[in-house]
């Protein structure tokens, strides 16, 4: 069924599609026995897949990536199509437009997406009043960056006033360093400003009567030398663990025609294309901490199958985004059929 409906969708502009097919979710959502409807179709019933981490208790080991809910607009109903957890974002301090449009695409040969999105936001106290009045307990993170016009060395501030601004109304925090879309935010990976941030981060955290879980996310296209950093850093400023990975600058092995990829221009390639990318990155991250850094797996997770291999390659837990629009709403529910307890 969601072949035909996806083969009317992709004859849309993907971002304008996005908008109009989460509204619809919100419509049936709002209705008499709309939840339920919603929840029949596509709650997981597996209650053997709970995960305990970071203090957390998640229902299942599938969430629902940052990009998606940038706003924290469908919290609610995102909780109806079955996902352990949500992560909101990437939320900046001030309200920002992103970048110029056309700045989302489709590769169907691949299974991809590409996007230049540039943090395209409503800001942290509007994301933050509309987690104070969601009505599910879905467990949130809350994903934070810079606003573009912030410089490098003034980083530090943005990142904080995020942190303050969301605290309340999140469940964990990821700092996202790793998004090819604001220029220059990609440094803030190299060792000395990425130590920097994260030890003020925690320093803010540890003043709190109740710290929140603070992970990191970072690029698939790091070099192992920078993964070895990543893991030092994190280890040294003890964050509770590691988001991999983000989208990748590569355009290596796409079956979408060069002319095609050329005339799309910047931004990350998610989906299919990345998943050997990240697993590698995991494995990579897992091994070389002896599997003390959590990991929390997104990229090319379109099956059950998929995200087995994330879970087997040393990851906690599973995001799903590219497959979330190739595959469905009743993504989650398939996914947790095949998973192993």
């Amino acid at each position: 069924m969601y072949n035909l409906i996806k083969k009317i969708l992709f004859r849309f502009p993907p971002e304008n599609i996005h908008h109009s097919v989460m509204r619809g979710i919100k419509t049936v959502y709002a209705i008499p026995l709309g939840k339920q409807i919603l929840r029949a179709f596509c709650d997981v019933k597996r209650k053997d897949l709970a995960r305990e981490l970071f203090g957390l208790r998640f229902a299942n080991p599938v969430g629902l990536a940052a990009g998606f809910d940038k706003d924290a607009k469908y919290i609610d109903e995102l909780s109806c199509l079955g996902f352990g957890f949500v992560e909101i974002g990437t939320v900046t301090p001030l309200p920002q437009p992103g970048n110029d449009q056309p700045r989302l695409f489709r590769l169907p040969e691949d299974k991809a997406l590409i996007n230049r999105m540039g943090f395209n936001n409503e800001g942290a106290v509007a994301a933050a009043k509309r987690l104070r009045q969601k009505r599910s307990d879905i467990i949130v993170g809350g994903n934070i960056g810079k606003n573009k016009v912030t410089p490098n060395e003034e980083a530090v501030s943005d990142y904080e006033k995020c942190f303050h601004a969301l605290y309340e109304v999140v469940d964990y925090f990821v700092v996202n360093v790793s998004s090819p879309n604001t220029p220059n935010l990609r440094a803030l990976q190299e060792k000395e400003p990425l130590k920097q941030l994260l030890h003020h981060l925690q320093l803010l955290n540890t003043q709190k009567l109740k710290p929140k879980p603070i992970l990191l996310k970072i690029a698939p296209d790091l070099t192992t030398e920078q993964l070895d950093d990543i893991i030092e850093i994190v280890q040294e400023t003890k964050l509770a663990g590691i988001v991999a990975t983000n989208t990748t600058i590569s355009r290596e092995g796409l079956l979408t025609p060069a002319s095609t990829v050329e005339s799309i221009g910047a931004g990350g390639l998610s989906g299919l294309p990345v998943k050997q990318k990240s697993t590698d990155v995991i494995r990579y991250i897992h091994t070389h901490s002896k599997g003390n850094i959590p990991v929390i797996a997104a990229g090319g997770i379109f099956t059950a199958a998929d995200a087995q291999e994330k879970l087997d390659a040393g990851a906690s837990l599973v995001q799903v985004y590219t497959g979330f629009i190739y595959e469905g709403p009743i993504i989650v529910k398939k996914i947790c059929a095949g998973l192993h307890s």
